[in-house]
């Protein structure tokens, strides 16, 4: 459809160059279509950024969710939605589409503006909601603090594929495409979560 053609090339452009460097004549051209259809569709550029973020949000959606089905009910129960999660998050993050907006939303990391409202309205919020929730199962946490801090560690670890991924190759030393890679970062953001839950559990029975 040239209507994902033109948001498609939008995401990429916009990350790539940001708000103020892409230029719709420039992302129209390379969408081949009429700068007429975003004035149309989106009334200008502004616009078009947020249709850019309400498309990434749509990609999102299409990919991990961590909502559906029963909450729950136990630590172990909990311990292993967690682990399927990350596991989901890292499949995602690794894949081809997510080098198209990551871009974007890393640039809305370091300079939010209306569109990151539009990303946190989606999975990104919902899903890290739900996360803090399961921690707060896992463990035993009694407040949200404690549970939130882990979370946000938790997904740190995990992003730096794609947040940090020239650095990550060169660390280690070869390309984070090798089939080798992703089972052995499972295994060990596996491991590291463990640890993490297990040292909330011991806090739990220091306090």
């Amino acid at each position: 459809m040239i209507q994902n053609r033109l948001l498609e090339t939008a995401v990429r452009e916009f990350g790539r160059k940001g708000l103020d460097g892409a230029s719709t004549r420039g992302i129209a051209k390379a969408a081949g279509t009429a700068m007429s259809s975003i004035t149309y569709h989106y009334g200008g550029k502004e616009g078009l950024y947020l249709a850019a973020a309400d498309y990434i949000v749509s990609q999102m959606d299409d990919g991990v969710s961590i909502e559906g089905g029963s909450r729950p009910k136990t630590p172990d129960e909990a311990r292993l939605a967690i682990h399927k999660a990350f596991a989901g998050f890292i499949d995602k993050l690794a894949g081809p589409r997510s080098e198209a907006w990551a871009p974007f939303i890393v640039r809305e990391q370091m300079n939010p503006t209306a569109a990151f409202d539009r990303l946190w309205a989606g999975p990104m919020g919902r899903n890290l909601g739900t996360l803090v929730t399961l921690v707060r199962i896992a463990t035993g946490a009694p407040d949200d603090a404690a549970a939130r801090l882990a979370v946000v560690t938790l997904f740190g670890q995990v992003i730096v594929i794609r947040a940090a991924r020239a650095m990550c190759g060169r660390l280690l030393g070869g390309p984070l495409d090798d089939p080798d890679f992703i089972p052995s970062f499972k295994a060990r953001i596996a491991a590291n979560t463990d640890a993490v839950l297990d040292r909330l559990i011991s806090e739990q029975g220091q306090s």
